[in-house]
């Protein structure tokens, strides 16, 4: 499995050889789903919180006697049903996060990225790492090597500082280092620009943690 890698310029540079088991591995589509759900389940913080009758401040005292008023008993001014009081069955600080054996993660990875090559989503560059902290010359570059695909995504070796910065302020671009890569952001960009340096690091040892 070979492709072209281009230079900043749009030439074509060489020719190199592809990871078999990464960009042309099976596409299971079912497995791809359940790993972007786990990803996005794993976002989630859970801080969420609301005050039972027991957390409100206040309401330390019978409001009125139990007896002889006319009015129906109250024990506390910070019952559900009372302005100010306590909630009833809302949502308290919990735990998300969903598990995924590393090698589920792998070939939901290996499989999303198999997608994007089949489909000619992903494009391989060398020379990008040239350029310092100029968000300029950044968006000049990707307006000749790429086309006008809204969302892309630069995968870097690891990450590059001056990369980042000359990135960061363009709009529908993200860069990320290999390790970091997960089938939630391949499949949620258009187009993937991977650098030279980055595709021997995509590949997920066994024994490591892929990104979850």
């Amino acid at each position: 499995m070979k492709a072209d890698v281009i230079d900043i310029t749009g030439k074509i540079t060489e020719k190199i050889e592809l990871p078999q088991e990464v960009f042309g591995a099976e596409i299971n589509e079912q497995l791809i789903a359940q790993a972007i759900r786990v990803y996005l389940a794993n976002q989630r913080q859970g801080t969420h919180d609301t005050k039972t009758r027991a957390e409100v401040r206040g309401g330390g005292r019978k409001p009125w006697k139990q007896k002889g008023t006319g009015r129906a008993r109250q024990g506390s001014t910070r019952a559900p049903h009372w302005k100010g009081g306590g909630i009833v069955f809302g949502p308290e600080p919990r735990d998300h996060s969903l598990a995924l054996p590393v090698k589920m993660r792998r070939q939901a990875l290996y499989g999303a990225l198999s997608d994007k090559f089949k489909n000619k989503k992903i494009i391989f560059v060398e020379g990008l790492a040239d350029i310092k902290n100029k968000t300029k010359e950044l968006a000049k570059v990707l307006e000749i090597i790429t086309d006008k695909t809204k969302k892309k995504l630069i995968i870097m070796p690891e990450k590059i500082e001056s990369l980042w910065r000359a990135g960061r302020n363009i709009k529908n671009l993200n860069l990320i280092p290999a390790r970091q890569l997960n089938p939630y952001i391949v499949m949620n960009s258009n187009l993937l620009i991977i650098m030279k340096e980055a595709i021997n690091k995509i590949k997920i040892k066994k024994g490591e943690n892929a990104a979850t």
